[in-house]
């Protein structure tokens, strides 16, 4: 059975892009999908990162949506529920790449995101500490960065088309970005009651 005949995901949005012509996913905060056919998959982000990572031999490729945990405790340890929790969004993803036909030899990763532009955090640079970690993650794992759009002030879209690799980005500036920033709050707000001591979970 091929594997390009199914897709792993989670709570996605699909839809057709008229202005792409081209079936699509929408990845909203906590979400990812991975599919070796040719699609779009878009998301937008504020402070959140998405790494988008595929495999060029095999044209199977996913994006996700994430941010860490906003929480005093877990930023101050390595091993917190900060680390562990960016680290699973990190790996879920990767791990349905290999199901799905992927090599982990042959990946490689795009990553965008961590505009500065959630000022009511209390914790001060959230996206500083969203683009750090996802670059430590990918080195760790040895899987090569080959483009990267992160920081700034302003959100991002984020066109990922998964067979081929290409990405367009387009920034936020003229827009009004209530929705876009109280949507990462709510999702942030629901990631800081994850039980310390429990399993980590994708909040849906």
């Amino acid at each position: 059975m091929s594997t390009h005949l199914y897709e792993e995901v989670l709570a996605p949005t699909l839809y057709f892009d008229k202005n792409f012509d081209i079936e699509a996913a929408k990845i909203l905060p906590g979400e990812y999908y991975v599919t070796g056919r040719d699609m779009l998959l878009v998301t937008v982000l504020g402070s959140c990162v998405a790494a988008c990572i595929r495999d060029p031999v095999t044209g199977i490729g996913g994006m996700n949506h994430f941010m860490l945990p906003e929480s005093a405790e877990s930023m101050a340890t390595v091993n917190g529920l900060s680390t562990r929790y960016g680290t699973y969004a990190m790996e879920v993803l990767i791990n349905q790449l290999l199901k799905q036909g992927a090599k982990k030899t042959r990946l490689e990763a795009k990553v965008f995101g961590g505009g500065n532009v959630l000022r009511g955090f209390t914790v001060s640079n959230v996206g500083l500490k969203n683009s750090e970690f996802v670059k430590s993650f990918l080195s760790l794992e040895r899987i090569p960065i080959v483009a990267e759009d992160l920081l700034d002030i302003y959100p991002r879209k984020v066109y990922f088309f998964a067979q081929t690799g290409r990405v367009l980005i387009r920034k936020l500036k003229e827009v009004h970005n209530n929705t876009i920033v109280e949507r990462e709050k709510s999702y942030g707000a629901r990631l800081t009651h994850i039980d310390e001591g429990g399993d980590i979970e994708l909040f849906t």
